[in-house]
């Protein structure tokens, strides 16, 4: 029988990125891959998975409104094991940091059956920023036994940390494999492009982690005071579903003429977005990523980021929590003077596309049905 590997996820950007690793394990034909879903986000997960096509062979349906992290993972743990063996998993991959991830991870580790872990080796340094990703990603990645590792640095953490070279593969990030994809067939949202057309400059904005809940209300007053000195611009904040983001910003964004709020976005709407905004405003992981990958600068909102190769491209750059330094970074590359094209030019520093393929060969390669892949690298 072809050895079943069991692709466990719960949330959107966990969809996103594991769908090309799923692809790519049943295009190789040596491979069964099927999919454990937590639906830790439902509607934002379901919405993803639509438009990669994915169906889940199972679902723990564990969302709750105004979940705990604590009874998340009550939740998760011993379901999942029970689904696992009930799947007859031979290898499981989670991804990233999630909930999800390490409790599915942490399943398996007690079932005997061992994890692939997908961007694999990301650090802040601060077990609380961001929180609980931190923790998440680094306790996955005790449990893992092959990691893969989006850049050589971090493959340079994870060999910090005593983990076996051997298990170690740099592959490129996924999320470049799915958003080039998606934003190259998929089109803007008609009145999005309406105001292009017009003159407008889009620029995106998230924000909704847990660190930044006790500031937020003060970010947001940083991007209406961006938003009211630069009225050529028009910023679109997918506003996150969490209630307590959504009373933290809309008393202080809506109504703002050139500030749209909507409800989140499916990834079919976002990618485009993205590809079309001239600037990132985001306290989130993978959006920096998807912006290196499309040629968008990204200022992230967050006093740390997890992903530094960016900041050394400089396709990234810090704009912290605190709203002047806020203002100040958004005033400097939104009014027209070179540090945005600066920005613009730098080379990604985040994968070449192909990173699904090597993550399928390397799991291939650890049932003895292929040769090891090589790493990837710039």
């Amino acid at each position: 029988m072809k050895p079943r590997i069991v692709l466990a996820f719960g949330t959107r950007p966990e969809a996103t990125k594991m769908a090309p690793v799923y692809r790519a394990l049943r295009e190789r034909g040596d491979l069964e891959a099927l999919i454990l879903s937590t639906g830790q986000q439902r509607e934002m997960l379901d919405s993803a998975m639509e438009v990669f096509g994915l169906r889940a062979d199972l679902d723990l349906e564990v969302m709750t409104d105004r979940q705990t992290l604590a009874g998340l993972t009550g939740r998760i743990v011993p379901q999942a094991g029970e689904k696992l063996r009930e799947l007859g998993a031979d290898m499981v991959l989670v991804h990233g940091d999630t909930s999800t991830s390490f409790c599915v991870a942490l399943s398996a580790f007690y079932e005997g059956i061992p994890v692939g872990h997908v961007e694999a080796g990301l650090r802040s340094g601060d077990l609380s920023a961001p929180f609980p990703e931190e923790a998440n990603r680094r306790l996955t990645g005790v449990l893992a036994a092959l990691d893969f590792a989006p850049t050589a640095a971090s493959r340079a953490n994870l060999l910090r940390e005593g983990k076996s070279p051997g298990g170690i593969f740099v592959t490129g990030q996924t999320a470049v494999d799915a958003v080039r994809e998606v934003a190259g067939r998929l089109p803007l949202r008609p009145e999005w492009q309406a105001l292009r057309s017009a003159g407008q400059r889009l620029v995106t904005v998230t924000m909704h982690r847990r660190e930044n809940l006790p500031q937020m209300r003060e970010m947001a007053g940083a991007l209406a005071t961006l938003a009211g000195e630069f009225p050529g611009h028009t910023f679109i904040y997918p506003v996150h579903l969490n209630p307590a983001v959504q009373e933290a910003v809309r008393p202080v964004l809506e109504g703002r003429p050139n500030f749209i709020l909507t409800a989140p976005l499916d990834y079919a709407e976002m990618a485009p977005l993205m590809a079309a905004s001239d600037l990132l405003l985001t306290d989130s992981g993978g959006l920096q990523e998807e912006g290196a990958a499309l040629g968008v600068p990204v200022a992230v909102l967050r006093d740390v980021t997890e992903r530094p190769e960016g900041l050394e491209a400089g396709v990234l750059r810090l704009a912290g929590t605190d709203p002047a330094r806020i203002l100040a970074l958004g005033r400097e590359l939104l009014g027209g003077g070179p540090a945005l094209e600066a920005m613009r030019q730098a080379v990604n520093p985040y994968g070449d596309g192909q990173a699904a393929g090597r993550i399928a060969q390397a799991v291939a390669w650890h049932f003895g049905l292929a040769e090891r892949p090589a790493d990837w690298s710039l």
